[in-house]
């Protein structure tokens, strides 16, 4: 056995020390904060604040990667089944009473400001003027009208989005959908030196509005408990949220994933399924399942120590990323919240200000929760189910022909002679949405293209026809406007090509 040395003693003493000074300046420091609040805001705000301060306590116990690189192994062959064997069960005859079961779960707290737009990003319009949130309202419903059931459909807002969302939810009343929405949590963003909050106040806006952030979407299990909505749910005789992310459009409610979670024997339950999909060059910094002392567990790239990124980026060895499209049972998260037995690793997102100020927030993700539940699996599912939009890269490919638009839903046109994606790097004058819309007179015709790169001050006409590999290049202080109608295929245009009018 192993004896500390006198010096290793109080080093470690002196550090115990350092955590509880740390723990008790931050107490106070919220406790001061509180104190600023009116009655309803201090009750919601102190909740929110416990939760805080367990992050934090776990925060400042752990140092280092919280992976052992060596323990780290591929995902067993049972506990990923590929989708077509989930498939193959077929459906039983009255799907009606699995969607009985269902709630859908959608992650709003994000906002449009990466896309240049104000606002939550669920409110961009996507497709024939349809927002992600229309798009959302419309599968449900059109699921909820074929099956004749009542899925209801869950938002989890942020402080950042509620308000505006809850504007906007006023005209889906006439809809079949029942529609809930609750708060992830507000945390406060703190001095990365220092470790205490920035804020002032519980104000979040002027000089407090950089001072508080939403936690990541691993808040939804001690938020969705605290809104009361998780007991609603479950008195209502749900058995099962499928959480999303609501930019996703690929993520529709799934009824084989669904009949298979359904069709378990009791005591097997699976209570926990995170779709999968393989991996592409584009999706090297997505979180994989690996195998980790026992268990389904997922990793993200913030976990992996520096010396690894690389191995954990490559398409060998880690195959499959998590798409965040999530089957999760409501009696597990109730049973794993009141133990406080749900462990997620703690994400640290370090963070400067305006002013220069660096801060730190810490967040969790709401798959890293997947070790915690019974009987996990991964499903491997078509990329088809993973269509984020991030970008306007992204958004250019769904608003193409690309897609056919179906009750809310996106897929691949019919007339694509192959099911991948192409390639779009658009540069950053079409970054945010206003000035990549002003940039085409109409969508080009993207079905036969494999890869679109475009970069400066480029313009699309009418009726452009994209194939194969086009590269469009103006240089700086060039501009090209691509005439109406024209077809470019493997084509590289470069340098200085002005269309006037006459």
């Amino acid at each position: 056995f192993y004896c500390l040395t006198t010096e290793e003693l109080s080093m470690t003493e002196f550090q115990e020390k350092l955590r509880q000074q740390h723990e008790e300046s931050l107490h106070r420091e919220l406790e001061a904060l509180l104190s600023t609040a009116d009655h309803a805001d201090a009750q919601s705000s102190r909740k929110d604040f416990q939760g805080f301060q367990k992050l934090f306590h776990r925060f400042l116990q752990v140092k280092g990667p919280s992976v052992e690189w060596s323990k780290i192994n591929r995902p067993p062959e049972q506990s990923v089944q590929p989708y077509e064997k989930i498939k193959a069960k077929g459906l039983p005859a009255d799907i009606s009473t699995c969607l009985s079961k269902l709630a859908v779960v959608k992650l709003n707290g994000g906002l449009g400001t990466s896309m240049g737009c104000k606002g939550p990003k669920s409110l961009i319009s996507v497709r024939n003027e349809n927002t992600f949130l229309d798009l959302t309202v419309q599968q449900i419903e059109h699921l909820n009208k074929t099956f004749n059931t009542d899925v209801p459909l869950v938002l989890m807002n942020s402080f950042n989005t509620d308000d505006d969302t809850k504007k906007i939810l006023q005209k889906y009343k006439h809809h079949r959908v029942n529609i809930h929405t609750f708060n992830q949590s507000r945390y406060p963003r703190i001095n990365k030196e220092s470790l205490l909050p920035i804020a002032k106040n519980m104000a979040v806006n002027g000089e407090n509005a950089e001072a508080w952030y939403p936690p990541g979407h691993g808040d939804i299990y001690s938020s969705f408990s605290n809104s009361g909505l998780l007991d609603k749910l479950i008195t209502e005789g749900k058995e099962y949220i499928f959480v999303s992310n609501i930019d996703n459009l690929g993520a529709t409610v799934d009824l084989f994933i669904l009949h298979h979670l359904m069709s378990q024997p009791a005591d097997k339950r699976c209570e926990f399924i995170m779709e999968v999909t393989d991996k592409t060059r584009a999706d090297v910094k997505g979180g994989t399942l690996i195998q980790y002392d026992d268990h389904l567990r997922l990793l993200e790239i913030a976990q992996v120590p520096k010396a690894h990124v690389d191995e954990f980026k490559s398409v060998t060895k880690f195959k499959i990323f998590n798409t965040n499209n999530l089957w999760i049972s409501l009696p597990a998260i109730r049973r794993l919240q009141d133990k406080n037995a749900l462990d997620m690793e703690i994400i640290v997102n370090p963070k400067t200000l305006k002013g220069g100020l660096n801060v730190i927030q810490l967040e969790t993700a709401v798959g890293a929760a997947i070790k915690s539940f019974s009987n996990a699996m991964g499903v491997n599912v078509p990329r088809s189910r993973f269509l984020p939009v991030k970008t306007s890269s992204d958004l250019l490919l769904v608003m193409s022909n690309l897609y056919s638009l179906d009750a809310g839903s996106l897929t691949m046109s019919k007339r694509r002679e192959f099911p991948t994606t192409p390639h779009v790097k658009l540069g950053s004058s079409f970054t945010k949405v206003q000035e990549f819309l002003s940039r085409f007179d109409n969508i080009p015709d993207m079905l036969e293209l494999d890869h679109l790169t475009v970069s400066g001050d480029v313009t699309f006409g009418k009726n452009v026809s994209l194939k194969g590999t086009v590269i469009i290049i103006a240089n700086h202080g060039d501009r090209i406007d691509i005439p109406a109608g024209a077809m470019l295929e493997n084509k590289i245009v470069s340098g200085n090509l002005r269309i006037l009018d006459h």
